[in-house]
């Protein structure tokens, strides 16, 4: 019997992506909240703010490569590519309705560990390099300068392949099914988008990130919208299906078909962390280029990106469950288009594909900033060029390729990055705490000279 490398694969990303990795990372955002005086709810209005109305140093760039509003939006585009299209229906087809309201409670515990790692990219970016994230703050550790580096590498690989060649991947299944275009003219478009993205550096990337971004955000909500205004009558229906399916055994059918607790608490919290992707370090990778100043601001900034992906999930999952059809037997992308099928008729697909191409060619050009930084830590600078082909030859080859053994390689890729991340967080959480601390009476010597 010769070597599976598909089986081993599988394997170690069943053990390493399922329970272990949602407990560990819900335990430690939970250990951020307590830590870190419940920040997201006590300064909830004040990240909003901050985003809504952001001040002059948070538009404007210091010495970084962005500023630090510019890293919100490459944040917020990293969390918004083709897994939350697909992954939301999977998460109701895998654990039921009920799945989506342990996603909302995942997603509010995710903005603890946001806030902190965004923070301590912050603290302790590299003013000299322009390079930040964890890989700064790891070092910190025993052994540090081996962890960061191992960190760097599964950066590196999870922008590859989850970042880029997922992306193309989605993309091209999405054009082969509703418009039949050949996968190889996908794969050569796709590859000559990055090489256009990657070749203009930093700043071509953040100006079409700054585009893309808020284009993608307004055509979902213009399309969730008109689902919802559609089927108005299930909306309350479908929201009292998703609580009472959170907390039953067997909340919505029998048989086969149900679905127990454990399957919705397992598939909504996996879904929230895949898709706000809070834990991994990538949006202190962005921030940590910023070399902002104003350190705890600026983490509010980046703790609202996972409230937002999450907002963004819930929506898009409820606006499945009210067209009735999901429980049809469907699953990813397929469900979505059947379910907007129910409005949109036959141009479902077409909606759904323009969709896919701006979810991931948004997540491409974002993943592309964070790829370029951590190929710059990890040769110090040189052969830019190289990294720059490599992120290239990744989105031709995931347009061509069956995208199974990339997300499982993807889990286990993510699974190392929160283990280093988390570690170190919880490690120099007294670091935050004390940023905390001088922010807060920082912030009360204003109110009480008002």
């Amino acid at each position: 019997m010769g070597f599976d490398f598909n089986y081993l694969i599988h394997e170690v990303s069943a053990v390493v992506s399922g329970w272990p990795l949602i407990i560990f990372l819900v335990g430690s955002s939970l250990f951020c909240t307590v830590a870190l005086g419940f920040v997201q709810f006590k300064y909830f209005l004040a990240s909003w703010k901050v985003m809504l109305f952001p001040s002059k140093e948070e538009t404007e760039k210091g010495g970084g490569e962005l500023s630090p509003l510019q890293a919100f939006l490459n944040s917020l585009g990293m969390s918004m590519g083709n897994g939350v299209l697909a992954g939301v229906a999977t998460a109701i087809y895998a654990g039921g309705p009920g799945a989506l309201f342990w996603l909302v409670v995942t997603g509010i515990c995710l903005m603890a560990i946001r806030f902190a790692e965004v923070y301590l990219s912050l603290h302790y970016q590299d003013a000299t390099s322009h390079v930040g994230g964890p890989m700064l703050y790891i070092k910190q550790l025993f052994a540090g300068k081996y962890l960061a580096y191992a960190y760097a590498v599964f950066a590196f690989l999870y922008a590859l392949a989850v970042g880029n060649a997922i992306q193309t991947n989605a993309i091209s299944l999405s054009m082969q099914t509703v418009w039949h275009v050949q996968p190889y003219i996908i794969a050569v478009l796709a590859s000559l988008f990055t090489l256009y993205v990657m070749l203009g550096g930093a700043k071509r990337i953040i100006a079409l990130s700054d585009a893309i971004v808020p284009l993608k955000v307004i055509l979902f909500f213009i399309t969730v919208i008109i689902v919802l205004a559609y089927h108005w009558q299930n909306i309350i229906p479908a929201l009292q299906l998703i609580f009472n399916s959170a907390f039953s055994y067997t909340a919505v059918a029998g048989g086969a078909l149900g679905f127990t607790i454990q399957q919705a608490v397992r598939f909504g919290m996996l879904r929230s962390l895949m898709s706000s992707e809070a834990g991994l370090g990538t949006a202190g990778i962005v921030f940590g280029a910023t070399e902002s100043k104003k350190h705890v601001e600026d983490s509010l900034m980046g703790m609202l990106t996972t409230c937002i992906s999450t907002m963004i999930c819930f929506i898009l999952g409820v606006a499945i469950i009210v067209c009735g059809l999901w429980d049809s037997g469907h699953t990813s992308t397929a469900l979505v288009i059947n379910s907007f099928d129910t409005v949109f008729g036959s141009i479902a697909g077409w909606i759904v594909v323009v969709l896919s191409i701006a979810f991931g060619g948004g997540l491409i050009v974002s993943y592309g900033f964070v790829a370029r930084n951590v190929w710059a830590y990890l040769t110090n600078g040189r052969f830019a060029f190289i990294g720059s082909l490599l992120y290239c030859i990744c989105s031709f080859i995931g347009a061509m390729v069956n995208p199974h053994v990339l997300w499982l390689l993807g889990d286990i890729i993510n699974a190392g990055m929160v283990l280093l991340n988390a570690s170190a967080i919880i490690c120099l959480i007294q670091v935050i705490r004390g940023g905390l601390k001088k922010y807060a009476k920082k912030e009360s010597r204003i109110k009480s000279d008002a």
